[in-house]
């Protein structure tokens, strides 16, 4: 039976910083990124990840995206690879690594995820890292784990599970959960988050204002963001998906993604 997402399910295990902490404690995110001229959805997710309390972010990028990145950016560092074995040891002392925003849908995507899977960071796969696996979904599930987060619109998932909507969207997640190991985000009015274990989350404080261009990477940073402050990956995208949400309600007619880091520490607050 599905629970509605809300505060009283995770507040009492938000991860706030204890009078001692530092930036390692509170945890270390990557965030891959695209080519040079696509370099915008990593910079919002890394951004969300930093708000909403990672330590520290790192974008992992193509060496022709390097300057670029470095040059749009602040407090998140930039570092680059050029072989899927070079980003598989930069992603070595990170908690949680997100791969898919404007990634591309190449090869060298599935060789990157392949690669990162074989780290101990927790995925969380979105976008370009999805639909690539069209038609040969079962590749993209041997790379995941009950740690692992996919965050699929209803496009991407169809993609993955045809047919599958058929049943609703509830049960479409669970069986999407089940069959692919990982935890599933079903992105739409009333995003649902589904557990490999069977447990399932409605959430209701969805806003149409969040039907714009990015608005997803940033989810996909804040759901990274909390699990490497060690929340468990249910209560990591049941958090996100809220916050996520109340920012955009927050925010109203004109909301643009890079607005939604911004909203962050003020839903921080209110929660806390």
């Amino acid at each position: 039976m599905s629970e509605t997402n809300d505060p009283t399910l995770w507040r009492a295990v938000l991860p706030w910083p204890g009078p001692d902490a530092h930036k390692h404690q509170r945890g270390r995110l990557g965030v891959v990124s695209g080519g040079p001229l696509n370099t915008g959805a990593a910079r919002l997710a890394g951004r969300a990840g930093l708000r909403v309390g990672a330590g520290l972010v790192r974008i992992l990028c193509p060496p022709e995206a390097g300057l670029v990145i470095a040059g749009a950016v602040e407090a998140i560092m930039v570092s680059d690879f050029d072989t899927p074995e070079a980003l598989a040891a930069l992603a070595e002392p990170l908690g949680s690594v997100v791969i898919g925003p404007a990634a591309g849908l190449t090869e060298a995507t599935a060789a990157n995820l392949q690669a990162l899977a074989g780290t101990e960071a927790a995925l969380v796969v979105d976008a370009d890292a999805l639909t690539l696996f069209k038609g040969r979904a079962a590749e993209l599930f041997a790379l995941l784990d009950g740690r692992d987060v996919i965050t699929p619109h209803e496009g991407e998932f169809e993609r993955l599970f045809p047919g599958l909507l058929e049943k609703g969207r509830e049960a479409a997640a669970v069986e999407a959960a089940r069959v692919s190991g990982a935890h599933v985000v079903l992105k739409g009015r009333e995003t649902v988050i589904a557990a490999p274990d069977g447990r399932v989350r409605i959430n209701r404080n969805g806003t149409p204002w969040l039907a714009t261009a990015s608005s997803g990477d940033v989810l996909a940073g804040l759901i990274g963001g909390l699990i490497v402050q060690g929340m468990e990956t249910i209560e990591a995208a049941s958090t996100a998906v809220w916050i996520h949400a109340d920012a955009g309600g927050r925010f109203g007619p004109g909301l643009i993604a890079e607005d939604i880091p911004e909203l962050i520490p003020t839903v921080l607050s209110d929660l806390r």
